[in-house]
């Protein structure tokens, strides 16, 4: 098995379609210090913060801490190893242990290797981790916050979980159905030549997650809301109406005509002949990455 196929074989939990992306974080937290600073080791008490906050950002709502892939991914085929002031392993999966151990981990031994004789293969592992566990209009953030630059390191194709392509057709798709509107504030904009700007077909069950490149799982949006749509802030409900998470903030006149306003606006579309959002996409996207509670509708 190539260090590929070991990276992308990871054990996680997905029951249900659930999100557990903790260890892909921790691999992509890695592969940005490997690429900034080489192969040393990483101390638990040192990235314990770093990844409480990208659990925090990219995990859904009930996510556990980062001891919990500092410690289980060193079970997963040698991607991970750990040890400590107490030998080779992990003292355990507590975070007092972690710190009071001097836990640190490191990449395997055989993926180092292959990263140090052919450095084109850690933007591969990145996209990988990437594609398999977030949303595109999530990528870049996920990059800058782990410290990966792959802007310039050649990266042609990822390999599809279980063989699955995307479907070139669904955002064209989705665009015709909300008419080319954005769906939570009306947003619409062409060039010339009649290009939609700014307008992007959202999944609401995610890709990686079984969501169907379908109309019954998309919604037009335009950049600002596909972004904070795939980031949690906003959401839909049961009734197809648009939630705010009421864990955002935002103080300025902006923030609040284009996010707090929305909260239980409906939505721009689809088209009469169109099929909308289906309820079990919708609930799905509340449960795995809709923050907190929806704000009450002002």
């Amino acid at each position: 098995m190539d260090v590929v196929e070991r990276v992308a074989g990871i054990r996680m939990g997905r029951s249900g379609g659930g999100r557990a992306p903790h260890k892909p974080l921790l691999l992509l937290y890695a592969l940005g210090r490997f690429q900034r600073s080489g192969p040393g080791p990483i101390r638990y008490a040192e990235a314990e913060g770093p990844l409480k906050r990208l659990i925090r950002d990219f995990a859904p709502p009930r996510a556990g801490g980062p001891y919990y892939p500092f410690h289980h991914l060193a079970n997963d085929d040698g991607v991970w190893v750990v040890s400590s002031d107490r030998g080779p392993g992990s003292p355990g999966a507590s975070p007092k242990m972690l710190r009071e151990s001097g836990a640190v981990g490191r990449l395997g031994p055989e993926i180092v290797r292959e990263l140090v004789a052919r450095p084109e293969v850690l933007p591969v592992l990145a996209r990988v981790l990437l594609d398999d566990n977030f949303e595109p209009s999530l990528h870049s953030d996920i990059c800058r916050a782990v410290g990966l630059d792959l802007a310039d390191a050649g990266y042609t194709h990822v390999p599809a979980r279980g063989g699955r392509r995307r479907d070139p057709v669904f955002r064209v798709a989705v665009l015709r159905a909300y008419e080319y509107m954005c769906a939570f504030c009306g947003y619409e904009g062409r060039l010339d030549d009649g290009a939609a700007v700014g307008l992007d077909a959202a999944h609401v069950r995610w890709w990686a997650f079984d969501g169907p490149d379908s109309v019954d799982n998309g919604l037009c949006l335009c950049a600002l809301h596909h972004k904070l749509f795939d980031k949690g802030v906003l959401g839909l409900t049961d009734d197809r109406l648009i939630a705010v998470s009421a864990a955002f903030v935002g103080r300025t006149a902006a923030a609040r005509a284009q996010v707090h306003a929305l909260a239980g606006r409906e939505l721009c579309g689809p088209a009469p002949a169109a099929t909308g959002v289906r309820t079990d996409h919708i609930a799905w996207h509340r449960r795995e990455v809709f923050h907190g509670e929806p704000r009450v509708p002002a």
